[in-house]
C-alpha cells in the first residue's frame, strides 16, 4: 500500500512549489505547525550536502480534534506531514502523508473514518498545487 499522496513539478523551482504548496494547504484548511530543513539540518549535523529537502507538518484544528477524540493518544501521530524535494532531476515532487494507511496501525474503526476525510483533503490540497 502507498503511503503517500505525490506530484512531481517540473520546469518550476523549490521555492516556486513550497510557495504553492503552502497556499494550498492554506486554501484547505490546514495550518503549517512546524518545519524542518532537512537539507540544513543534514549540512549542519553530518556535514552532508544534499538536494532542497523541507518537511512542512500540516494540521487541520477541525480534525484533529474529532481524531483527539476518538483515540487521545493519537496526538502521537499528528501533525500530518508533507515534503517538498528536490529530486536532483530538475524536478520537484511534493509528498503528503495517506493518513488512512499511518491510522492502520491504531486498529480503530472511527479514527479509520476520519482518515479518509483528511485523506481527501490531502488530494485536493495535492492537486491544487
Amino acid at each position: 500500500m502507498a503511503y503517500t499522496i505525490d506530484r512531481t513539478f517540473s520546469a518550476t523551482s523549490f521555492e516556486d512549489v513550497t510557495e504553492r504548496t503552502r497556499k494550498a494547504l492554506a486554501d484547505h484548511g490546514f495550518g503549517v505547525l512546524t518545519e524542518i530543513d532537512v537539507a540544513a539540518t543534514m549540512k549542519k549535523k553530518l556535514d552532508k550536502d544534499m538536494p532542497a529537502y523541507l518537511i512542512l507538518g500540516a494540521c487541520n484544528p477541525s480534525m484533529a480534534d474529532q481524531a483527539i477524540g476518538i483515540e487521545p493518544c493519537i496526538g502521537a501521530m499528528l501533525p500530518c506531514n508533507v515534503i517538498i524535494r528536490d529530486t536532483g532531476k530538475s524536478e520537484v515532487t511534493v509528498s503528503a502523508v495517506d493518513p488512512v494507511a499511518s491510522m492502520q496501525a491504531v486498529g480503530n474503526d472511527k479514527l479509520t473514518a476520519v482518515a479518509g476525510e483528511v485523506r481527501t483533503m490531502l488530494e485536493n490540497t495535492v492537486r491544487d498545487i
